[in-house]
């Protein structure tokens, strides 16, 4: 039976490493919108936010070198979607503390 949720992600500390936002599940589509990425500690900083196809590697930039001003909040509202296992991905150019909240429907199939 399928189903729709309302849902949020929040991930702390987003730095040089890969931080996985949204890790999919097989039958489910996400449906972002809003994502907030926050510089709250006073350095500002450059990230990407991506795709990566099937959590294997293959990655889609949604965002390249988006820039976020020290102790300042990027707000993205384009809505898009991903599914099944697809991962929604961050990672900044330098090392940093940024957060990210992403707002998102989870609908089943």
């Amino acid at each position: 039976m399928a189903s729709e949720l309302l849902s949020v992600s929040h991930t702390a500390g987003v730095t040089t490493s890969e931080s996985v936002l949204l890790n999919g599940v097989k039958g489910h589509n996400y449906t972002f919108l809003s994502i907030f990425i926050t510089e709250p500690v006073g350095a500002a900083e450059k990230g990407d936010l991506y795709t990566d196809d099937d959590g294997g590697g293959t990655d889609y930039e949604l965002l390249s070198d988006q820039a976020v001003g020290a102790n300042e909040t990027f707000e993205l509202t384009t809505k898009f979607v991903i599914s099944d296992t697809d991962h929604l991905c961050a990672i900044t150019a330098s090392a940093a503390n940024v957060d990210i909240v992403v707002s998102y429907l989870d609908q089943t199939r």
